[in-house]
């Protein structure tokens, strides 16, 4: 039994590296999806996803995986880019902080019963993307990367305005979606001996 739930584990981590992967390009088919330098992907919907399904530890490892994937050349980040020097972009902060958004998330679901919390704990997440992310952008943009005209603090993040609205719908959408997924397909055959959260 312990052999095929860590085969499940490993199974589950990888379907969100994949996952997070392709929220990363959907800018390669709507590359108009770009606003002052930052892609507007699914990204944050698949780390929030991850952490609320998967549960703190599983969904740490799948952003984990994804981030290090990505930062050791697999094109996993945006428009199909990997490599060291994604360290280096504006927009690394938003992917840096998926590890912390997948394990508040599945943290603030643990023992939950109810879809409140998970939309709470996703929304929650939502604001740690964009809190880490933006201060990032501006920490580059302000020391090594080539700022707009008249770049400021406050342009960072008016920036991300326009993605907000999106983003706190996709963010309800996970919370509803991930606790239904939690409380019938995860707790059904092979997947009832999973250990989330744990």
């Amino acid at each position: 039994m312990q052999r095929k739930m860590r085969t499940i584990e490993i199974t589950l981590v990888s379907l969100f590296v994949v996952l997070i992967a392709i929220g990363a390009n959907i800018t390669t088919i709507a590359p108009f999806l770009v606003v002052g330098g930052v892609p507007i992907t699914l990204q944050t919907f698949f780390a929030i996803l991850a952490g609320l399904i998967l549960g703190a530890r599983l969904g740490t490892i799948s952003t984990t995986v994804y981030m290090v994937g990505g930062l050791i050349g697999l094109p996993f980040f945006a428009q199909f880019k990997g490599g060291i020097a994604a360290l280096f972009f504006p927009t690394f902060g938003f992917i840096l902080s998926f590890i912390l958004v997948a394990f508040v998330c599945g943290k603030m679901v643990e023992k939950k019963k109810t879809v409140t919390p998970y939309i709470i704990a996703a929304l929650i997440g939502t604001a740690i993307n964009y809190i880490v992310g933006t201060n990032w952008m501006y920490f580059a943009y302000l020391n090594w990367a080539e700022a707009p005209e008249g770049f400021t603090y406050g342009m960072a993040w008016l920036w991300m305005v326009v993605p907000l609205p999106k983003d706190i719908i996709l963010a309800v959408v996970a919370g509803i979606f991930a606790h239904r997924m939690r409380f019938s397909v995860l707790t059904k055959g092979q997947f009832k001996h999973l250990r989330i959260g744990a």
